[in-house]
């Protein structure tokens, strides 16, 4: 097994200063380009259709407009096999609080035969949310997150008391809130809507990120009792995240090519809802080794040091 033998507390600023120019540039292109919430969350209808040959994005957004007689997002998905006498998907969503009726989603059909006689449109499925159940479900979400995260904290402060467990659950968490927020700049970078795979990934990668700190905090707990108290907090950190960097980068490598091979499939054969969770859940595996071994180990360092500093002083 290699050794390493960085000095992550010395390059602490280096680190900081990737995680914040990341940051800048999400939040810029969030101004930019905005955040869109899936109908899930925002309410409204959706309707999808499948047919045959091939159709044209602008003349499909004319007919359905036609048909109903209000504007529409119109998504068009691929064949399985990208075939042109294969099925296809057609998915019209509508938000607000007013759906899209039988009669409408008739009309819709009628419009688009007339305007591809030889395709075949049929209703695969259709949903209807109100506005007020989508924002419930939102904030459902949003408490489970919050929820996982205090969870987290008492956790790892329980389990690390002897190395001063609230401080290492505290900086554990301001790690998965990193993780978190990369997750939701990859949303917005790609066009994603927020949906449910969104907070799939969120909660995915809080375990799995907070499992990367843990294994550090672990180590950090053997080599205090080895060491001593002696031991700076630096030394003490550098050693144990170089103790467990090959472990760490194998396991991210390892779960990350398995999760770009779901993406290859879902990109390949069209399927949108696990192309959007499997993208975001790779820069979540990146990001979340990153901040384990980048940003959390240091943070704990600059904690324990100004708690030090302020017993000394005192």
């Amino acid at each position: 097994m290699k050794k390493f033998n960085i000095k992550f507390y010395q390059h602490r600023k280096i680190f900081f200063c990737i995680s914040l120019g990341l940051f800048v540039i999400g939040l810029l292109c969030n101004l930019i380009f905005g955040v869109e919430l899936d109908i899930d969350f925002r309410g409204g209808a959706l309707v999808q259709y499948s047919y045959t040959g091939e159709v044209d994005q602008e003349t499909v957004d004319q007919a359905v407009e036609d048909a109903i007689g209000r504007a529409v997002t119109v998504t068009i998905t691929d064949a399985i096999g990208g075939t042109d006498s294969a099925e296809k998907s057609l998915t019209i969503s509508l938000s607000g609080s007013e759906g899209i009726s039988l009669d409408e989603q008739k009309a819709i059909a009628s419009k688009l035969g007339e305007a591809y006689p030889d395709s075949t449109f049929e209703i695969m499925q259709s949903t209807s949310v109100p506005p007020t159940m989508g924002a419930k479900f939102f904030a459902k979400c949003l408490v489970a997150v919050a929820l996982a995260a205090i969870l987290l904290v008492i956790y790892v402060a329980l389990r690390f008391r002897k190395i001063g467990g609230m401080s290492a659950g505290v900086m554990a968490v301001i790690a998965l809130v990193h993780d978190v927020m990369m997750v939701y700049f990859t949303f917005v970078v790609f066009g994603f809507p927020i949906d449910d795979n969104f907070i799939a990934v969120v909660l995915t990668i809080l375990g799995y990120s907070l499992n990367d700190t843990i294994v550090i905090y672990d180590r950090v707990r053997e080599n205090r009792r080895i060491l001593g108290p002696k031991v700076s907090y630096e030394e003490l950190m550098d050693t144990s995240i170089n103790q467990t960097l090959t472990r760490s980068i194998n396991t991210s490598v390892c779960t990350f090519l398995a999760v770009a091979v779901v993406f290859i499939v879902g990109s390949v054969y069209g399927l949108s809802s696990v192309t959007t969770f499997a993208l975001p859940m790779m820069i979540g595996i990146v990001t979340g080794c990153y901040s384990s071994v980048c940003l959390a180990g240091p943070l704990y360092v600059m904690w324990q040091n100004h708690k030090k500093k302020k017993k000394e002083a005192a």
